[in-house]
């Protein structure tokens, strides 16, 4: 789902053979552009970012560009195990033991859908150790 503009379709690797889907509009260029996912980052969804569940999908709105825009079910469940393992890679391991696939086709999938997300402004990365109890 999209309010008007070019529709962008990001697919990743399910269970069978469909993947997600991330419905967004381009975003203008900024400085989340230059940002590369990195699997020691630990994914933070930003204050201006609400997410309802609907049917096994989602729907995202950034309340400061007002754009919304929509994930598939695996879209969906790749957002909530990314959102709450403390890094990227353990989110990876967690899905690699869900769905049926390459090692190397998820982390690319995994790293495009969240650069689209960054880019669009819907989540943010910080070293996985930031906001961490020290274990000293």
């Amino acid at each position: 789902m999209t309010r008007g503009g070019e529709s962008i379709r990001i697919t990743a690797p399910k269970q069978q053979d469909s993947g997600p889907s991330l419905r967004l509009r381009p975003a203008p260029r900024n400085e989340a552009e230059g940002a590369m996912v990195t699997l020691v980052d630990r994914v933070v969804v930003p204050q201006h970012v609400l997410v309802r569940f609907m049917d096994g999908e989602s729907v995202l709105l950034n309340l400061e560009t007002e754009r919304y825009f929509g994930l598939d079910e695996t879209g969906t469940r790749m957002w909530q195990v990314v959102t709450s393992a403390p890094s990227i890679e353990a989110a990876l391991q967690q899905l690699m033991e869900e769905y049926d696939v390459e090692p190397e086709v998820l982390q690319s999938n995994l790293t495009e859908l969240l650069g689209r997300l960054m880019e669009n402004g819907l989540l943010s990365l910080n070293p996985a150790d930031v906001g961490t109890p020290s274990t000293v």
